[in-house]
């Protein structure tokens, strides 16, 4: 019976940092699209000012 608490327990632990990694991907994978956003606007406002647009 004990062997299987301390299963139960592993058990419980891995399920919870799986689900603390997934939470930490998710928030990471917002911030990357934020970033790419940012980056492409940049890229555009740089290529209006230099006058080097689509012509």
């Amino acid at each position: 019976m004990k062997s299987v608490l301390v299963l139960l327990a592993v058990i419980a632990l891995v399920l919870l940092v799986i689900g603390v990694a997934v939470e930490t991907l998710k928030f990471l994978l917002y911030v990357g699209l934020v970033v790419l956003v940012g980056a492409a606007v940049m890229l555009l406002v740089q290529r209006a000012r230099s006058g080097t647009g689509s012509r």
